[in-house]
């Protein structure tokens, strides 16, 4: 498997013009857009097999997790599953949109599904979210409640948000440092969890947190997986796209992120962090679909209207960090280019379907 392009039907050639075009499009996208999650009505909801897990966080106060445990009850054996741009206080995307646990579980897999965290790149953030110097006001703690519906996918334009409360706007982001510590220690002292060799996986937001996580801490993450991420964030755009993209989930400001091309922001790009992950030896699955709707993804126009472009401009970073990955002699790598499928939970849950017997073989 290591090495191998899992190529479909429509994943040929013509990716450069078409992702030209896929940037030019997002950009257009109206506001009212969803970056992380576009299209499809909540078809999961609330999975009682799972268990909030609270812990504290030294800046964000306490997190909830929620936690489900493998079906043969080992401790080994755990991945981490990240959201998208409009992650919610109340339930993880991927809980509330997919049934993807229960397969996981089934697989003899523990998973942990961080709840929060909204257009965070679950990132250390240089300060809180703030416009020409004028911060979001109180908003309690980063378990505390949120607009919004619960999937993580909300429409609607986060603009009007650019001055109100929210989490990461009275206290700074510090996502990374909440996994990689405080997370990974209390899942390891209060549950037993092995805190190395864990996997984890994103959509869009989620999969380049999830690349970057396992970049930089790869005694934790041997395994990673990126599904439409945005992984090659410092080309020509992609900045400002993903400032509008901010905008629009949560009314966030990209500069309090990362100040423009400096360190802070490089160390966030997967396309030039690639050689880390390389030298590491972690083990990646990569996948962005075609932008082309699929039977299922046809219940709405807005769906498809927003999830094409949207899809067309993930599938370019993709592409984009494939090249790169292959100009460094990269053997830990499977992509995954379905010939139909567009920015939304339908095409994220059925990758990680195909992704799971890989998972399961390089972790714990």
């Amino acid at each position: 498997m290591r090495g191998e392009w899992v190529r479909r039907p429509g994943s040929g050639g013509g990716w450069l013009k078409r992702s030209a075009l896929g940037l030019a499009a997002a950009l257009m996208v109206p506001l009212g857009a969803s970056v992380a999650g576009v299209g499809g009505v909540a078809h999961a909801a609330f999975n009682p097999d799972g268990f909030d897990f609270w812990v504290d966080s030294a800046s964000m106060g306490p997190v909830k997790t929620r936690v489900f445990r493998a079906a043969d009850g080992n401790t080994s054996r755990v991945v981490y599953a990240l959201d998208g741009m409009r992650a919610t206080q109340i339930l993880n995307g991927w809980e509330n949109d997919t049934e993807v646990v229960r397969a996981l579980t089934a697989a003899n897999i523990n998973v942990v599904m961080p709840v929060g965290g909204e257009s965070s790149f679950y990132a250390d953030w240089a300060e809180p979210s703030s416009i020409l110097g004028i911060g979001g006001g109180s908003s309690g703690s980063a378990g505390g409640s949120s607009s919004g519906s619960a999937s993580g996918s909300a429409s609607g334009s986060g603009a009007f948000g650019l001055f109100a409360g929210g989490p990461g706007k009275s206290y700074r982001y510090t996502w990374e440092t909440f996994i990689t510590q405080d997370l990974r220690n209390a899942l390891r002292d209060r549950l037993g969890f092995n805190p190395n060799r864990n996997g984890v996986f994103g959509l869009s937001m989620g999969g380049s947190g999830a690349l970057t996580l396992a970049a930089y801490h790869p005694d934790q993450f041997s395994y990673a997986g990126s599904f439409s991420g945005y992984l090659n964030v410092s080309a020509p755009g992609m900045r400002e796209a993903i400032r509008v993209a901010m905008i629009d989930a949560g009314g966030y400001n990209v500069d309090s992120m990362a100040p423009p091309w400096g360190q802070q922001w490089l160390r966030m790009d997967p396309f030039v962090f690639a050689p880390r992950l390389i030298a590491n030896n972690t083990r990646l699955w990569i996948s962005a679909a075609s932008a082309i709707p699929a039977a299922g993804d046809v219940s709405g126009v807005m769906s498809v209207i927003q999830g094409m472009p949207l899809e067309a401009l993930a599938l370019a970073n993709t592409r984009a960090f494939q090249v790169r990955m292959s100009t460094l002699g990269a053997q830990n790598v499977t992509y995954d280019f379905p010939g139909t499928g567009v920015h939304n939970w339908r095409n994220w849950e059925a990758e990680v379907y195909r992704m799971i017997p890989d998972l399961s073989n390089n972790i714990g």
